[in-house]
């Protein structure tokens, strides 16, 4: 496996790659890999001759300074499950690659980013454009992998993907869950034991809703207060949000059916994890 650190070389490496006729997965991290991650590499291997990850933990995308010093970094760990998944090259630049003396460029997101994440986290997804689109640049993928667990994220990267016409097939991947049903996050480490007991219970209750809306038609009010009251009573989770969202538009949605996703954001202390079920 390469390791590459500057944006020029890995523009260099994609550029001989392409004109070889080789079609380059992408996967974008921010480290702290875990066995979600390995399944967007493992998809990535399968379907393209080469596989890039890149690791970069992204200031812009931070609202709160401690979260930023808190996220875990573990970079010898990630390499070795880098290697494992046969990732061809690990694009690991440093802050001044990304952000040189005098950038002061920023994508704006628009509307789709403006609720659930994007209400809570004012500027999270301006700068989560912001760099993917660096990344994109850097990596000139043929298809790039994101996790369906940041449903959001997922739906605004399209977006801007299309906005700005960037040649890049944008593809989600199944979110990963332990055998408890807790999402696996790069956060879940952060989480104290009691809470890591408690922390599957959001899964199970958002099944629950989901199939409830499946055979009974239901206003998303109810499910969402049923959401809000349930949680808490049987952890000691803090709901930020929940919301029911048409799963292509992602509008709120007055009815939880079929076509529709329920969004969730819950802190367990000072750890703050999302998750989703569409329904």
């Amino acid at each position: 496996m390469k390791i590459i650190t500057s944006v020029a070389e890995m523009q260099e490496w994609s550029s001989a790659e392409r004109s070889a006729g080789n079609s380059v997965g992408f996967v974008p991290t921010m480290g702290a890999l875990h066995e979600g991650h390995a399944k967007l590499f493992s998809e990535s291997v399968t379907r393209n001759q080469r596989t890039v990850v890149s690791i970069f933990v992204n200031s812009l995308q931070f609202d709160d300074a401690s979260d930023l010093e808190a996220y875990p970094r573990q970079l010898e760990q990630d390499c070795v499950i880098a290697e494992r998944e046969n990732v061809h090259v690990l694009f690991v630049p440093n802050h001044k690659e990304m952000y040189p003396d005098g950038f002061t460029s920023i994508i704006s997101t628009g509307s789709i980013a403006s609720h659930m994440e994007g209400l809570h986290r004012p500027g999270h997804f301006d700068g989560v454009a912001t760099v993917v689109v660096k990344l994109l640049n850097a990596v000139a993928p043929t298809v790039s992998y994101f996790g369906e667990k940041d449903f959001q994220q997922v739906a605004v990267i399209r977006q801007v993907v299309r906005d700005l016409n960037i040649p890049c097939e944008i593809a989600s991947v199944t979110t990963v869950r332990d055998k408890s049903g807790l999402a696996l996050s790069s956060r879940n480490m952060r989480l104290t034991a009691e809470h890591l007991g408690q922390a599957p219970q959001i899964f199970i209750l958002l099944s629950q809703i989901a199939e409830q809306c499946r055979t009974h038609e239901t206003s998303s009010a109810a499910m969402k207060n049923r959401f809000n009251t349930e949680l808490p009573a049987v952890t000691a989770a803090t709901v930020e949000y929940v919301e029911i969202v048409d799963s292509n538009t992602l509008r709120p949605a007055q009815i939880a059916t079929n076509g529709t996703t329920i969004c969730v954001a819950v802190w367990f202390g000072d750890v703050r994890l999302i998750d989703n079920v569409s329904i």
